[in-house]
């Protein structure tokens, strides 16, 4: 028996088969096999249809069945992980009214801070825990603004999660964590933001039905089944944002564990037992998988937007689209720590919420025709992101998280010795991988909610450590010189 965890990208939509008895991953499969196109209609946008992300969830269930040789009667659970702060508007007949604006889309920023200001800061901090910035609520404020005659039409918003699982049962809902990442939750009054409510002039009845995020929250239907090939009747019991579920995915479920990715975008993600909060909002907290009105667990978020983004650009843009991650890894590699004094800002993809919502942009410093070679740009470019970390980590510091070990996915950024060794050197913690990723947890999160695992420790029996990074003391020392250079240059131009 097997379950199925998706993960709804914003490059792509990947998708694994779990076996229940093991946990072990038996298939995977991603689509599309080249990055989603994100559409930018206007410097800061960022918008992505919908329907791309069903139609590639139908080619990864497609070919991940292929792969594994499973009978889909096989597949007793659906779990679901995807892109966070996303806004999905329909209809009373459930089609979508716009384009998505998506987690990295800015041009609600100026509306956030306005509500920061008018709902009260420290109102917003202890009840929302953030400010509401760039996030869902605030993106439905400019539609409300900017296009109101299709406003007026919106039965429904939902989160990229939300949206899927709609598809797949014909339902519409939501969760509390999904509303905590929209800032449209109050954890005091435990219930949604009536505050924020009224200063945007949202309606209420525009929220989803909420269902717990461990649980059945409906079933395969008829309609979908025709579509997919999956058999009507499988329940999806796991909905969670890609963050929180990636933490899911590694085990961290308890205050003082940590996880980190480093795809298109970076995150530090710190689970906390209490309230806390940045009071600048630079890092923010939302409701954790495992979040209970009577067991408080929540994720402190350091969100980075322009992380591997950046490495993705130098390989498409520097002569390493036929070699790969792997060439540039290789002429990274032979360069000294410092990149003989280049340094690179890696903030090229929106509003970055640790730099108080600023969007400086990328900035390669220092170059020197004479000496630095692409071999130069590509090390700069893995030091500058890394060192984007040790700064959000500073920040999170501040809030009780202080990362002694760091666990991650044996994946994208992390798959670079360099980046690996920069990391555990700059921040000081060891750092263990796992052979997992944000489907496999969403799969084995179906297992929770379905009933097939008693406990999440049930749930973890087939999680394996793969590689420990321990911090070279013999290079810390040079690390620690380059990030004091990368943080002049970012104090000049983009702090």
């Amino acid at each position: 028996m097997f379950l199925l965890g998706y993960d709804i990208g914003s490059s792509s939509v990947k998708a694994s088969l779990v076996e229940i008895e093991t946990g072990i991953c038996k298939a995977s499969a991603f689509s599309p096999k080249k990055e989603m196109p994100i559409r930018a209609k206007q410097s800061g946008w960022a918008e992505q249809d919908p329907e791309q992300w069903w139609e590639n969830l139908k080619l990864a269930t497609e070919e991940v069945l292929q792969k594994s040789g499973a009978n889909n009667t096989q597949i007793k659970a659906i779990g679901i992980s995807y892109q966070m702060h996303g806004l999905v508007c329909i209809d009373k007949d459930c089609k979508v009214l716009r384009p998505s604006i998506i987690w990295c889309d800015s041009r609600a920023v100026g509306i956030g801070e306005r509500a920061f200001a008018g709902i009260g800061e420290e109102k917003c901090l202890r009840h929302l825990l953030n400010s509401p910035g760039n996030f869902t609520a605030s993106k439905l404020r400019w539609v409300y603004e900017n296009e109101p005659a299709l406003y007026e039409r919106i039965y429904k918003i939902m989160l990229p999660g939300d949206y899927i699982a709609m598809k797949l049962t014909g339902e519409v809902s939501t969760t509390v964590s999904g509303l905590s990442e929209g800032i449209l939750w109050d954890f005091i009054n435990n219930q949604p933001s009536a505050d924020l409510l009224n200063y945007y002039g949202i309606k209420k009845e525009l929220l989803p039905e909420i269902l717990p995020t461990f649980s059945v929250q409906g079933k395969v239907s008829t309609a979908c089944a025709g579509e997919t090939g999956l058999p009507a009747g499988i329940p999806i019991a796991y909905r969670a944002g890609d963050q929180p579920n990636n933490a899911f995915s590694l085990k961290v479920l308890q205050p003082g564990e940590i996880a980190a990715t480093a795809g298109t975008s970076g995150v530090v993600y710190g689970v906390s037992g209490s309230v806390q909060y940045d009071p600048q909002s630079r890092v923010n907290t939302f409701a954790h998988v495992n979040h209970e009105k009577n067991s408080t667990r929540l994720g402190v978020l350091l969100c980075i937007n322009g992380t591997g983004i950046l490495n993705s650009w130098l390989k498409y843009n520097m002569g390493y689209e036929q070699g790969g991650y792997e060439a540039m890894n290789q002429d990274a590699g032979q360069v000294p720590v410092g990149s003989g004094g280049l340094a690179i800002l890696p903030f090229g993809n929106g509003a970055e919420r640790m730099l108080g919502n600023k969007n400086p942009g990328s900035l390669f410093s220092n170059i020197d025709f004479n000496r630095h070679s692409r071999a130069h740009v590509a090390r700069a470019a893995q030091e500058g992101i890394v060192f984007s970390f040790k700064y959000g980590m500073e920040i999170m510091e501040q809030t009780g998280i202080l990362p002694s070990m760091i666990r991650a996915g044996h994946a994208n950024m992390f798959l670079s010795p360099l980046f690996r060794e920069a990391l555990a050197c700059i921040s000081g913690a060891q750092i263990e991988l796992y052979n997992t990723d944000g489907s496999q947890g969403a799969a084995l999160g179906a297992g929770v909610g379905a009933g097939y695992y008693k406990s999440f420790q049930d749930a973890f029996n087939g999680l394996k450590k793969i590689l420990t990074v321990e911090p070279d003391p013999t290079r810390i020392s040079a690390y620690k010189n380059a990030y004091a250079h990368w943080l002049e240059v970012l104090k000049k131009n983009g702090e």
